[in-house]
């Protein structure tokens, strides 16, 4: 074949992450002049357009060439946005009129924006299998599993050809929250989103603490390396196979020797967006506060490590096997999760933070207030008693009266509290009670488990 080939450069389809407002692309290969024709001094070019209207980012750039090898290489810059088709032709060296040049390869589809890397276990995989409406849309794309950019669509954790087995499912997946937080980020920021998926279903802590087993950690720093080095946040929803097998009491120290060992090795303190637990249903032995451990090290975790952000889960919808978010609880999770984004990320105005326990205090031996922050309207529970425990020194104390007042909920305990005490919200592995929610925002308060209940003096 005549003319420029690529050997060497961006696939259609791929997303380059943006760093002040600008993408460098940089592709290298050979050129082969037409049979019959003689060029004195055979220069490539290459340059970048527009694909919407075909309008050039800039004029055609000359590559470096290599007389030895025929071989060229080319950096080229392009703002955030997209997308865009990379061109190359060959011609002499000072030729002026570009336009019937020799041929050249191209690449399509191109865009400049933010890639996050999608890690963690199923429910980041994706193992959604009822039916929503959540389709692929150009501008929001995703490094699949064989090696090769596309257009982001469910299942996102194909195994198709997969080139890095770690994260080789056992079965076919589904949907997951992340394509509508890449259409909603996008939309919102105007810039293309692109995808790495690392995950893989069932895979405890220990798979990606690279201080432990760190395989799956190994094979996600891989991905990210292949596609230039940096990114521009992590999305991580695991912890359930943790809280099943008692790994709650140190899964924030370890949670947090995975973030550190990331951050030192990208040389950038990459936000971690998190995504607390859901529930697990039809579970018949006794609740052992596994999963409420976790929960309340996903939610100190974003206090005690900078840069990570965290939403909760327990108003959404599981499908049929008891563990796995429906597809529709994963798009409303999706846009949840970028709304944290907008707000902690990008400097969105209009995305509020979520309701989270401030402070418990014992106003009298029978009565402990709860306060929360981040309330814009007042708390809301349905009618319902709120899913909140409490504990002294003896066990479980119950309640026998409940009062909603603003951004505070009252109780009335049975007994008199003794000694030091606790309180807990959404800590059970399948709450059977509403967790309070913001009535303006319709979004629930965090659970939390292990709470200290001050004294009043």
């Amino acid at each position: 074949m005549f003319g420029v080939q690529i050997t060497d450069g961006p696939q259609d389809w791929q997303i380059f992450q943006q760093e002040g407002g600008f993408g460098e692309v940089t592709v290298s290969g050979r050129c082969v002049p037409r049979e019959g024709i003689v060029l004195k001094a055979p220069q490539v070019f290459a340059r970048i357009v527009r694909e919407a209207d075909g309008r050039p980012l800039s004029f055609w750039q000359k590559a470096q060439m290599d007389e030895a090898r025929a071989g060229w290489t080319v950096s080229l810059k392009a703002p955030a946005g997209g997308l865009y088709r990379l061109e190359t032709c060959l011609a002499e060296e000072n030729e002026q009129v570009l336009e019937w040049a020799t041929r050249g390869d191209m690449r399509f589809h191109l865009g400049v924006g933010d890639l996050y890397v999608i890690a963690g276990q199923s429910n980041s995989a994706g193992y959604s299998k009822d039916p929503a409406y959540d389709p692929p849309e150009p501008g929001v794309h995703l490094f699949r599993n064989c090696g090769r950019w596309d257009m982001a669509a469910h299942p996102m954790n194909d195994s198709t050809d997969i080139v890095h087995p770690a994260n080789q499912e056992i079965s076919n997946t589904g949907s997951c929250p992340y394509l509508a937080f890449g259409k909603m980020l996008r939309r919102e920021i105007g810039h293309p989103i692109g995808f790495l998926q690392t995950s893989l279903g069932g895979s405890p802590l220990r798979d990606w603490d690279p201080q432990e087993d760190g395989r799956l950690y190994r094979s996600m720093m891989e991905v990210i390396r292949s596609q230039g080095g940096k990114i521009k946040g992590v999305l991580w929803y695991q912890g359930c196979t943790d809280a099943i097998e008692g790994g709650g009491p140190t899964y924030l120290k370890r949670f947090e020797q995975m973030v550190s060992a990331m951050r030192r090795e990208l040389g950038q303190d990459v936000p971690f967006l998190t995504i607390q637990l859901n529930r697990q249903t039809g579970v018949q032995e006794a609740d052992n506060g596994g999963y409420g451990l976790v929960r309340e090290a996903q939610r100190q975790a974003a206090h005690q490590i900078p840069g990570v952000l965290v939403i909760p889960t327990l108003d959404y919808t599981l499908m049929s096997d008891g563990i796995h978010n429906s597809a529709v609880s994963n798009i409303a999770m999706g846009e949840r999760l970028a709304a944290a984004a907008l707000r902690e990320i990008y400097g969105k105005p209009g995305y509020p933070a979520v309701p989270e326990i401030e402070k418990a205090r014992l106003l009298d031996e029978k009565t402990v207030e709860l306060a929360f922050r981040n309330v814009q309207g007042h708390l809301f529970s349905y009618d319902l008693a709120p899913d909140i425990s409490v504990w002294d020194e003896e066990g479980e104390v119950p309640a026998e009266s409940w009062e909603l007042c603003g951004d505070k909920i009252r109780l009335t305990l049975a007994r008199p509290a003794k000694g030091a005490c606790t309180a807990g919200g959404g800590w059970k592995r399948e709450p059977h009670k509403p967790m309070p929610v913001d009535f303006d925002t319709h979004v629930p308060a965090l659970a939390f488990y292990q709470f200290p209940v001050e004294r009043a003096r």
